[in-house]
């Protein structure tokens, strides 16, 4: 028993002797420079395209199985500009032979060089990648030869293998164009190469990708792995670093799970420092940042933790610092179709005006007198949950603190639940409705404001000296269409606003009616203070189709009690108010409570917002005073009492 094992061994031993012997000798007899015109043959029938080898091929067996060729063509058919679909300098690859036996694959060596690929349209939209052959490389129909595929038991993520390694992969100087005729694009890539080292299924391998794309240069680095014995199943680590256009530097860690099946990855994501202006400068040479403030756009850096699937994607631990604003944030998303979105945010602080252009750098808007053509498909599908927090917001001068808004939305429509902050000693709240369902979107809103200090919110916001006081407004709003000049159009509502302690800038209606009282002697003309001083400024209002009401809009000050009623016009910006001031002040300067022994001196204003005008009402009240002066005539007073009285009339009292 012992012999016959020890003759089977030397019989086995023999055998592999001689089957390498004839793997060493057989290439040097076997001339497979015979057989070339014969692949080219079959590759061009099966492909469609001409398939040509200019170089010679190299073929050896042992100890390592290796085919090598160069200067392989596989072109383009009738019609397209560019000679080749691929090209390649040249290809070598070495297997080792013996473990190849046992379905143990180790590459020393797969390297391409000079791969190029080029991808053409042509005016008419044909592809030349489109149409590759009626039959496959088997020789099959393609469609049978696709099922086959699919229900193969050697598909990439059961591959009948036991193990695979491979030493060095490498494909260099590639190179990608694209060229579509119909749009006059032309996209290229150009030297493109991949390197993947120590590569197995069952350990990490390094990874290297660069290219210029575009003339921008792209590089992937790090480590990915193992593949697993079944590719695309299992858990993959991820630890990579992008860089992009010498500027931008991301790093990508963490895992990928079941990439060919149900892919699950977890990720921790952060971007370097970068200069936003930089990048642009590199994707957009043409484009340039115009902002107020130069120094803004030139630091930013994000942080997150994604985690998620192909149907969802959660991310927590966000970050962005942008120059001197830092926000904090986390979101998930669902249902991609619809999609379904919760968020919140947190912002410290952000100076808007240092990011909006320079005032010569802005344009005129048009005021479009129809309605636009929107789709609102998405908003009506979509579910949104959200949260929104700013410490602090500088906005066209104006300085707003603790911005609070929550926001809920489904079927189309976007509920504003709450929203409130903090500006110049008082606060505002509100809430509101926005209604996507129909052609244009319709909008409710209720606005709440208290104790906020009038005169520096204007003065900050429209740069001028017009109203000081406190103020306290409550307004319902309702409006529809997508922009300013439909919106102002639709604007109904009502609401109150009441200013306390303060005075109305540029305008004295005091000296006003007093200078016209000195004009027919019956006062002295009074020193102008282009101011009136108020304790109470109350406006009640309606809007209708875009135009504001008043009826009984008041202003009461030591001297003064006024009445005003007119219309503000918000499309055409203009205004038509009369303004009735009455006097209540007695000889010695102590307020008389009974307005009947007032002088009343009607005002008119009119003009527009940005200009309006002011003048005395003299046909009103020559009108009325002479109603007054009649009246006294009348009762048979004396000519000299008559025609004081008639200008009593028409001054008042």
């Amino acid at each position: 028993m012992t012999m016959m094992i020890k003759w089977v061994g030397i019989i086995i031993g023999a055998l592999v002797v001689l089957i390498i012997l004839i793997l060493i000798v057989v290439p040097f007899f076997f001339d497979i420079q015979r057989y070339k015109p014969r692949i080219e043959q079959e590759i061009t029938k099966a492909t469609g395209r001409p398939f040509i080898i200019g170089g010679d091929l190299k073929l050896s067996l042992f100890p390592w199985a290796g085919l090598a060729f160069s200067d392989l063509h596989l072109g383009n058919p009738d019609g397209f500009a560019e000679k080749d679909l691929l090209s390649i300098k040249s290809f070598d690859v070495k297997v080792k032979f013996l473990p190849l036996l046992s379905k143990d694959i180790q590459v020393k060596r797969f390297v391409i060089v000079g791969l190029k690929i080029t991808l053409e349209k042509t005016k008419d939209a044909k592809a030349n990648w489109q149409g590759m052959g009626k039959k496959g490389l088997t020789g099959a129909p393609v469609e049978e030869e696709k099922k086959a595929r699919e229900g193969s038991q050697g598909a990439i993520g059961n591959l009948p293998i036991k193990g695979l390694t491979v030493a060095e992969f490498a494909v260099r100087e590639g190179e990608v164009l694209y060229i579509d005729h119909a749009s006059n694009t032309r996209k290229e890539v150009k030297d493109l190469n991949i390197e993947l080292n120590d590569l197995s299924l069952e350990e990490p391998f390094k990874l290297l990708i660069s290219a210029d794309i575009e003339g921008k240069p792209v590089s992937i680095e790090g480590e990915v792995g193992p593949l697993g014995k079944e590719i695309g199943k299992g858990t993959m680590m991820v630890d990579l670093a992008v860089k992009a256009m010498n500027t931008l530097s991301i790093d990508i860690e963490g895992s990928v799970t079941d990439v060919a099946s149900r892919p699950h990855f977890d990720l921790d994501i952060n971007t370097e420092k970068f200069s936003p202006r930089d990048l642009m400068k590199e994707l957009l040479p043409d484009f340039s940042f115009k902002t107020k403030d130069p120094a803004v756009l030139t630091a930013m850096s994000t942080r997150m933790k994604i985690k998620g699937t192909t149907r969802n994607i959660e991310i927590s631990d966000g970050t962005i610092e942008l120059d001197q604003s830092k926000m904090t944030f986390s979101a998930i998303a669902r249902d991609f179709k619809k999609p379904d979105l919760a968020f919140k945010m947190n912002l410290d602080r952000l100076d808007v005006d240092r990011y909006l252009p320079p005032a010569e750098e802005k344009k005129a808007e048009g005021k479009p007198e129809k309605q636009t053509k929107t789709g609102y498909g998405p908003l009506r599908k979509m579910v949104l949950d959200g949260a929104i927090n700013i410490g602090e917001l500088d906005i066209k001068g104006s300085h707003i603190k603790d911005i609070q808004l929550r926001l809920k939305g489904q079927n189309g429509i976007l509920n504003l639940d709450h929203f409130s902050l903090k500006t110049y000693e008082g606060n505002m709240t509100g809430v509101a409705v926005l209604d996507f369902r129909g052609d244009v979107p319709v909008t409710q809103a209720k606005l709440e404001v208290k104790e906020v200090q009038v005169r520096r919110l204007i003065s900050d916001f429209m740069k001028k000296d017009i109203l000081e006081g406190k103020a306290t407004a409550s307004i319902n709003l309702s409006m529809s269409g997508d922009n300013a000049a439909l919106i102002k159009k639709s604007l109904d509502g009502k609401g109150e606003i009441q200013f306390r302690d303060g005075a109305i800038v540029g305008i004295d209606l005091s000296g006003m009616v007093n200078n016209l009282k000195a004009a027919f002697g019956l006062a002295q003309p009074g020193e102008s203070k282009d101011r009136t001083d108020f304790s109470e400024f109350i406006i009640s209002f309606e809007i209708n189709d875009g135009v504001v009401n008043t009826q009984k809009t008041t202003l009461v000050s030591p001297v003064l009690r006024i009445l005003a009623k007119g219309n503000a016009d918000l499309s055409k910006e203009t205004l038509d108010f009369r303004i009735e001031p009455t006097f209540v002040a007695t000889l010695k300067g102590q307020v008389d409570t009974k307005e009947r022994s007032g002088v009343t001196v009607p005002v008119l204003v009119t003009g527009s917002f940005t200009d309006p005008k002011f003048s005395p009402d003299l046909t009103g009240m020559l009108k009325k005073g002479i109603e007054k002066g009649v009246e006294k005539l009348i009762k048979g007073r004396t000519e000299g009492d008559a025609i004081k009285g008639l200008l009593k009339g028409i001054l008042g009292k």
